[in-house]
């Protein structure tokens, strides 16, 4: 795809989403169904007003199964033909995704009756009946935008899927309910590296995209898979969550909370259940605000969490460091001599930054002046009422400090109805 946007310095390639290749390839199967041609590069505009062709590849066709989904009277509109199928590959651009280079497929054929499996087009023209297979997840808790049971294939693409066959429809003059199923071979495999086992979307990959376009390094992606683990997390019943930078601070808090005697099963349970807010805290207070949170609890390794006390809520160092320089005002708040305070600004890393605190005693004060920093600016952030616990743990998972506020949201955690 030749569309680029630039960031810090760097022009980036942009690629198209797997709700726009699923499509894609709907649009061609649905084309070779009516037509007997395959459409070698099918077009669509995407929601974000971009016009994407793609190639397609893995083209099939024939009788087989057809007695599936079809009556053995209905007509064909191509002699021999009862299904299609063919599939675009997935083109990331430049971001890093774990679903680039899949081929998502969607097979086309008319369908049985009136039955579809699938949300089906409404009253604009000939129904299309949507369907998730084979590598597709399937949503088994609530609070996601398909409801309990369906295929993970999000509205906007749905939306997509039923625009793009319709065209094929009216454009030949048929008024038959067609029947779309997409699936990903390689999609159960790769759904292990998405958020979606987190989510409660299991055995596939989840069929995405609001604009239809992917944008590298999407802050706007980022911030949009938080909300969603936040209101999944709200429709089981939660008002607290802890959130963690990563899979770094996930374990780390897993062995603190086996530290404190919580069973293995509950820690494991919170654990899989905090959302990973990466650098975006800042926008996880909002979201959390905004949708009527209780609590949450951060926990994560210093080095992170630091930035906190010198107001950064976007904690990418491209947004913005100051960790030694936040270290080096609460070392002199916990009376910290001229040559520490230097060997601390000379420092590579924060862990340095703690071992020289721990040699001279200072480790605790400096901590408790942190934690106060961290507070005041957490407070600004927040809407009034939502508590917020901190955890700042060290190089080898250690605590260095903790809030007031942690053991409560923690306890309010440790109930699995967590109601507050």
């Amino acid at each position: 795809m030749e569309r680029f946007v630039c960031k810090d310095g760097r022009r980036l390639r942009c690629g198209y989403t797997t709700g726009t290749c699923a499509a894609l390839a709907a649009k061609a199967a649905a084309g070779y169904l009516l037509r007997g041609v395959w459409e070698k590069e099918p077009g669509i505009m995407t929601p974000g007003g971009v016009y994407v062709q793609a190639g397609i590849e893995e083209m099939r066709a024939g009788p087989q199964g057809a007695g599936k989904s079809m009556d053995d009277c209905t007509r064909r509109a191509v002699p021999g033909v009862w299904f299609a199928e063919c599939a675009v590959r997935k083109d990331a651009g430049d971001d890093s995704d774990v679903t680039d280079g899949l081929l998502i497929f969607a097979r086309a054929e008319f369908a049985k009756g009136a039955c579809g499996c699938g949300a089906a087009a409404g009253e604009r023209g000939p129904r299309v009946f949507i369907e998730g297979g084979k590598g597709v997840g399937r949503v088994t808790k609530a609070g996601l935008d398909q409801p309990l049971g369906a295929a993970a294939i999000n509205s906007g693409p749905r939306r997509m899927i039923e625009k793009a066959v319709q065209e094929v429809l009216l454009s030949c003059g048929e008024a038959r309910a067609v029947q779309i199923t997409i699936f990903v071979p390689a999609g159960e495999r790769a759904a292990e590296s998405t958020f979606n086992p987190v989510l409660g979307i299991r055995g596939g990959i989840s069929i995405l995209g609001t604009s239809g376009i992917v944008e590298p390094m999407s802050d706007e992606a980022m911030i949009g898979t938080i909300r969603v683990q936040l209101e999944v997390l709200q429709a089981g019943g939660r008002q607290y969550a802890a959130a963690v930078v990563g899979k770094l601070g996930a374990g780390f808090l897993r062995r603190y909370l086996e530290r404190q005697g919580l069973a293995p099963s509950a820690a494991g349970r919170m654990c899989e259940e905090a959302v990973i807010c990466s650098n975006f805290i800042g926008s996880t207070i909002d979201l959390a605000g905004e949708l009527g949170y209780s609590g949450l609890l951060f926990a994560g390794h210093i080095g992170k969490l630091v930035k906190l006390g010198n107001g950064i809520m976007h904690t990418h160092s491209r947004e913005g460091d100051g960790r030694m320089d936040t270290l080096l005002s609460c070392a002199l708040d916990a009376g910290a001599k001229l040559s520490l305070l230097k060997k601390i600004r000379a420092a590579n890393t924060t862990n340095e930054a703690v071992e020289l605190l721990k040699e001279t005693g200072l480790l605790e004060k400096a901590m408790e002046r942190l934690l106060d920093r961290i507070d005041e600016y957490l407070q600004r952030r927040a809407v009034q009422g939502l508590e917020m616990g901190v955890i700042l743990f060290g190089q080898d998972g250690e605590v260095l400090a903790e809030n007031r506020k942690a053991g409560r949201v923690l306890k309010q955690l440790e109930n699995p109805s967590n109601k507050g």
